[in-house]
């Protein structure tokens, strides 16, 4: 049933959950992220996997080599962890960020890793 208003009929009461054309909602503000600030983050992730991709596979390159040639398996090691390190800092880079952090620490993980899982 309709309601009069001044003798005219009210226009019939549109639902909440249906769009208003006539009274569309205001945008969200702040809810997403600026082009640069993806596109950072798409090339850190992808220049940091490819880098400790790397590293890995020196890891498992330590792990074919005979058990006997430890020193050979430990260098490896050392340089899985070098090229760690280097993922991380390209990964600061990008970000413009300070290249001497503790996030360098991080860039450890592989050669600790590797020596967990051969020794």
């Amino acid at each position: 049933m309709q309601e009069q208003v001044g003798g005219a009929a009210a226009p019939p009461r549109r639902a909440r959950h249906l769009l208003d054309p006539d009274n569309p909602r205001p945008a969200p503000r702040g809810a997403g992220m600026s082009l640069t600030r993806v596109q950072r983050w798409v090339a850190s992730a992808l220049a940091v996997t490819t880098v400790w991709h790397l590293a890995l596979g020196l890891v498992i390159a330590a792990w074919s080599i005979e058990e006997t040639r430890t020193v050979d398996r430990v260098g490896l090691l050392v340089v899985a962890s070098l090229f760690g390190i280097v993922g991380v800092a390209v990964g600061l880079i990008i970000h413009r960020q300070r290249l001497f952090s503790g996030w360098l620490l991080v860039g450890l993980v592989p050669g600790a890793a590797g020596a967990l899982w051969l020794f």
